[in-house]
């Protein structure tokens, strides 16, 4: 029976708006890559793998493998980390590279929907469903299918809302995301 709760840390993209690998930014002293690699481990996943493209970065603490494709956008990326688990890994937490204020409790919630028998759980800031997600083994290929150019699992999430559990993370986290360098600055 596969128990484990994976790690997946999309960081593969050239950041074209913020003129650097997003991976690479430094964030309140801190790489952007090493600070969600920390969230997911610290929020209960094991192991932490990380998708990597533009930029070739050393990642402590997790799997680094290099998506070849990464200039078709985020589902290329999304596809390869997903080949990339481990095959004990029933559960998966996928977060993005470019979101620093989430927090280390809205793992730890997705985390919890996993063990208390979610299949897909998504979290929520003001109702509205961002990221990060989880997907559970049984639905990798399905949602690897529809992951096409820059969307990630998206189109999985919308064809299956009767799967979704929606978590509420307003309190523990903010999904704000860094794409230019004003957004940098204003976090």
């Amino acid at each position: 029976m596969r128990q484990g709760i994976a790690g997946l840390l999309l960081a593969a993209g050239s950041g074209s708006r913020l003129g650097t690998p997003k991976a690479l930014v430094e964030f309140r002293g801190e790489r952007l890559v090493d600070r969600g690699v920390r969230l997911l481990h610290d929020g209960g996943c094991h192991p932490v793998v990380v998708v990597l493209g533009a930029a070739t970065v050393q990642v402590r603490g997790a799997v680094a493998v290099r998506n070849p494709d990464w200039e078709s956008g985020m589902g290329s990326s999304l596809r390869v980390g997903l080949a990339a688990l481990p095959p004990d890994a029933g559960h998966v937490v996928i977060a993005l590279v470019d979101q620093p204020l989430i927090g280390v409790p809205v793992v730890e919630r997705l985390v919890r929907a996993a063990r208390e028998g979610a299949e897909v759980a998504v979290a929520t800031y003001g109702g509205a469903p961002r990221n990060p997600v989880l997907i559970a083994r049984e639905r990798f290929a399905e949602v690897a299918e529809l992951a096409v150019g820059d969307v990630g699992a998206r189109p999985f999430l919308r064809a299956h809302p009767e799967l979704v559990v929606k978590v509420p993370c307003d309190d523990v986290g903010d999904p704000a995301d860094i794409d230019t360098p004003a957004d940098l600055a204003g976090l």
